[in-house]
Order: C-alpha cells, then sequence, then structure tokens
C-alpha cells in the first residue's frame, strides 16, 4: 500500500493571552482574539502516524505573525486525531525577539473526509509570551 499525501487550507480564530512575568507584580494575562489562514500537508508515515508541516499567517490585535508547525499526527480512529509537536514563529514587531520556538498539543475531528474541526494549544517559553487556544476548520484539497 502506498503511503498517501493530502493538501488543504485551513482557518479559524484564536484566543491568546499574553503572559507577562514581571519581579514585583506577579503574572498579568490579557486575553485577545484573532485570526489566523493558511495551508497545510499531511505526510502518512506508518499507518495511523502522520507529520503534517503547515504555514499560518496569524493576526492578533496589533501583532502579525507566521506560524509554522512540524506536527506528529496520531489518528485515535477514523474521526480524532491529537497532533504534537514544535512551531517556529517569526513576529513581524513583538518587541525585538523576531523568531520564537513554542509547543504545540491540538486535536481533530473530522467532519467528513475533506473536512475537519480543529483546536490546539500553543506555549511559548519567554518572559512575555503569547499562549493560545486556536480552533477552526481544515479542508483538504
Amino acid at each position: 500500500m502506498q503511503a498517501q499525501t493530502d493538501f488543504g487550507i485551513k482557518g479559524g480564530l484564536n484566543f491568546t493571552f499574553f503572559n507577562v512575568e514581571e519581579a514585583n507584580f506577579g503574572e498579568n494575562s490579557d486575553v485577545q482574539l484573532g485570526f489566523y489562514a493558511g495551508c497545510f500537508a499531511d505526510f502518512e508515515i506508518e499507518n495511523d502516524f502522520h507529520l503534517q508541516p503547515e504555514l499560518l499567517f496569524i493576526r492578533l490585535g496589533d501583532f502579525k505573525f507566521l506560524n509554522a508547525p512540524l506536527y506528529l499526527k496520531y489518528n485515535i480512529n477514523d474521526d480524532f486525531n491529537i497532533l504534537v509537536g514544535p512551531s517556529l514563529n517569526y513576529f513581524f514587531d513583538f518587541f525585538n525577539a523576531k523568531l520564537k520556538v513554542r509547543a504545540d498539543l491540538g486535536f481533530a475531528y473530522n467532519l467528513t473526509s475533506k473536512l475537519d474541526l480543529h483546536m490546539k494549544y500553543t506555549i511559548g517559553f519567554e518572559e512575555i509570551s503569547p499562549n493560545g487556544l486556536f480552533l477552526g476548520l481544515g479542508y483538504k484539497l
């Protein structure tokens, strides 16, 4: 059996929490709503394991950045998937730190053979870090 490769587009909303750690003030969190859109590829590795790279444009308030995650995807069954992996983020204007590495954990539910509903949580490791919840739809071309 030949490994299958799929390509698609995705987009949705993100709810981001800007955690700012300050010595005298503890943690401060500001919730912001934004959107994302982009493309993905899905490469079957073996049986229920896939590699899924993505390239997303994310707009969050005044911040804009590119998000390039590389997920290891596991198909729990025909409908549910778990995605986990690192993501590389290029911020167009976010203080002076342009490039950041983050960790993502996500779940997807296949609504049809072409359409999925997905959710992921992303976390950063810096003092000023936009951690967030992403909720959207993906469509295989």
